[in-house]
C-alpha cells in the first residue's frame, strides 16, 4: 500500500479541530515533504520522524514522500503532528498492518529516540475525541489529563513509541473498545488507577 490515512487534531484556542494526515509514497527521487499550511515546528518534524523511526528499528523508505494535512486553509502549529506522520509511513510501506489505524485519532511529539513527548491540550483533544466514535491515542504523560474527561475513559489508549500502536489494535481485538484499559493503567467505566509508564522496549514489527 503507498497511500495512508490517518486521523489526528490540531489545536485552536478552546477547540481541536479534525486533521486529516494523508502519507503518499511515490517512485522518484528520495524526499520528504509535508504541504497543508505546516508551521516551522510541523516542517522540522520531517527530521524528528526519520531519525524516530530508525533508532525504533524500522526502515524509513528510500522513496519520495508526500505528507498532506488537510484541510489546507488550517494553520498547523506544535509537534503534536509527528506520531500520525509516522504511523502513516508505516503503514504506507508496510511495516504495521494495513488498516491498523483506521478507528484511531493520533497525536504526540517524537524525540530522536522514537519516545513520546507530550502535547499541550490533551484536555481540550479528549474531549473532542469523545464527540466521535473513536479511539484516542496519546502519549503516556499525557493520559492523566486526557483522562478528565469522563466519556474518554473508555476509548482513551496512552503510547510509550511508535511501535506499541499495534498493542492497541491487539487489545481492542481480544477486548473490546469499551473494556476501557489503558497501557499502565487499570480503567473502569468509573474511574482509573494511577498511571505508571512501561519500560520502554523495541517495538515487535508486523508484516
Amino acid at each position: 500500500m503507498s497511500l495512508a490515512i490517518v486521523r489526528t487534531r490540531a489545536s485552536s484556542g478552546l477547540s481541536a479541530p479534525a486533521v486529516t494526515v494523508e502519507v503518499h509514497l511515490s517512485n522518484g527521487l528520495p524526499s520528504f515533504s509535508i504541504v497543508g499550511l505546516p508551521e516551522t515546528v510541523v516542517r522540522e518534524s520531517r527530521e524528528r520522524v526519520r531519525s524516530a523511526l530508525l533508532t525504533s528499528g524500522y526502515d524509513f523508505p528510500a522513496r519520495r514522500i508526500t505528507v498532506n494535512l488537510a484541510p489546507a486553509d488550517l494553520p498547523k502549529e506544535g509537534g503534536r503532528f509527528d506520531l500520525p506522520i509516522a504511523l502513516g509511513i508505516l503503514e504506507a510501506s508496510d511495516q504495521i498492518p494495513v488498516r491498523c489505524l483506521n478507528t484511531l485519532e493520533c497525536v504526540g511529539e517524537l524525540g530522536l529516540g522514537g519516545e513520546l513527548r507530550p502535547i499541550q491540550g490533551a484536555l481540550v483533544l479528549s474531549r473532542a475525541v469523545s464527540q466521535e466514535d473513536r479511539t484516542l491515542v496519546l502519549p503516556a504523560a499525557n493520559v492523566e489529563e486526557a483522562l478528565l474527561v469522563s466519556s474518554v475513559r473508555t476509548s482513551c489508549f496512552a503510547i510509550h513509541t511508535p511501535g506499541t500502536i499495534q498493542n492497541v489494535q491487539r487489545h481492542r481485538a481480544r477486548y473490546g473498545r469499551r473494556s476501557g484499559s489503558v497501557f499502565g493503567a487499570t480503567c473502569t467505566r468509573t474511574g482509573c488507577s494511577r498511571w505508571t509508564p512501561p519500560a520502554a522496549g523495541r517495538p515487535t514489527r508486523m508484516r
